[in-house]
């Protein structure tokens, strides 16, 4: 697990995921987990399977799991 604050009041995690293959699936992935209340930026990487978050608060992983099934992927943990 890779979590930091980057500024006061912003977290950054690292999220692995699984099944992403082209820069659809990250821009699926990235706009799910972007609907999560929060969320300033995401930016996945489908070569690295690796997915970062910077949000306002920690977020729920339930949370960030569900918006991954709804992009079609699987969240593997974080990173």
């Amino acid at each position: 697990m890779t979590t930091q604050t980057d500024t006061p009041g912003s977290v950054t995690t690292v999220y692995k995921v699984s099944g992403m293959s082209c820069g659809h699936c990250e821009g699926s992935v990235s706009s799910e987990i972007s609907e999560i209340p929060g969320v300033e930026s995401v930016k996945a990487v489908a070569s690295t399977g690796e997915v970062t978050v910077v949000s306002a608060a920690p977020l729920d992983e339930e949370a960030v799991r569900a918006a991954v099934d709804e992009a079609g992927f699987e969240l593997v943990r974080k990173a």
